[in-house]
């Protein structure tokens, strides 16, 4: 099984994720290439030769960053040729801002679920019987708050890193039942 993880991070927040999210794979398939990716760096042919898809991002003013907007947007030819039809997806995201509501990371992971449904992926959520479910686990997939009270940039916590690792467990265990 090959594995593309490709994210944008601005303090390292969710880079932290993306090799969480990349060690949850391992532990399920250990055999799996697993590639993780900068959004920036990562390519069509990555896209192509990936039978799981992981999207990640920090929310920028209520919806993704624009370096994974831009990735996203680049995938038009792969969407004419319906080249990532049937490839199994998964999301996570981060968010500081103010207030209890995450800063608009339900829009930003609906987003990322809406970009992979366009291409006919299967877009996987987290069921809330998983581990670390209660920690940063949202039906639409990981969303971990990483703003203190005053908006600004503070740790991930580790129970966050932890929903990362079940919820890639649970993306990997779907893709080889599907495989099968």
């Amino acid at each position: 099984m090959n594995i593309l993880i490709s994210f944008h991070s601005d303090y390292g927040h969710t880079e932290q994720m993306a090799q969480a999210i990349a060690a949850g794979c391992r532990a399920e398939c250990m055999d799996a290439n697993i590639h993780t990716k900068q959004a920036e760096y990562t390519t069509l042919e990555d896209f192509e030769h990936a039978d799981v898809i992981f999207l990640g991002t920090p929310v920028h003013m209520g919806s993704m960053a624009w370096p994974m907007k831009k990735l996203i947007d680049s995938t038009s030819k792969l969407w004419m040729e319906t080249l990532l039809e049937g490839k199994v997806g998964g999301v996570f995201a981060c968010s500081g801002g103010l207030g209890g509501a995450g800063g608009g990371i339900e829009l930003t992971l609906s987003s990322l679920h809406a970009f992979m449904l366009e291409h006919g992926m299967i877009a996987v959520g987290f069921p809330k019987n998983l581990p670390a479910y209660a920690d940063a686990g949202i039906h639409w997939g990981v969303a971990a708050r990483t703003g203190n009270h005053d908006g600004m940039p503070e740790a991930i916590s580790e129970g966050a890193l932890a929903a990362c690792r079940s919820y890639a467990g649970h993306v990997c265990r779907l893709a080889q039942k599907l495989s099968t």
